[in-house]
């Protein structure tokens, strides 16, 4: 029979490891975010992501004046421009790598920001995700050896 703290422990690691191995899974693949911003007079806004090759991007920014600056791997679309009313950019990524994408409101009133971006998740977020399956792991581990033998002070 396994006592109290056994059960509580390996009650918290198999949480830990259904909750890691959930996000995990959950970020494979290419990911899609839509975006929906205001940017205030004089601010400006960034998005940086990963993109692979022929992922489709789509940018619409409404206002009266305002800076878009976008740069592409590779020989793909690249932006310096400043533009009044209204632009709608669509493009698709030419190869792998890192796109940017910064606004800048230059005009007196609000600039408004809508699109769609396709993307990979960071390499980074493997080791993010792996983090509370190993905790999980490591949880059971110790919780199983009350099982087998009770440490003192416990």
């Amino acid at each position: 029979m396994l006592s109290k703290k056994t059960t509580i422990g390996i009650g918290i690691g198999i949480f830990l490891i259904i909750w890691g191995s959930y996000f995990l899974i959950a970020s494979f693949g290419k990911q899609t975010q839509s975006i929906n911003e205001t940017i205030g007079k004089e601010e400006n806004t960034v998005y940086q992501f990963d993109a692979q090759e022929n992922f489709h991007e789509i940018l619409n920014v409404t206002g009266n004046s305002f800076h878009v600056k976008i740069n592409t791997p590779a020989d793909g679309l690249q932006v310096d421009q400043v533009f009044n009313k209204e632009v709608n950019l669509d493009w698709y990524s030419l190869k792998d790598g890192q796109h940017r994408i910064e606004v800048t409101n230059l005009g007196d009133s609000k600039v408004q920001v809508f699109g769609t971006l396709e993307f990979i998740t960071n390499p980074i977020e493997f080791a993010k995700h792996m983090l509370p399956i190993i905790s999980g792991i490591v949880i059971i581990g110790i919780s199983a050896v009350f099982t087998v033998r009770k440490p003192r002070g416990f």
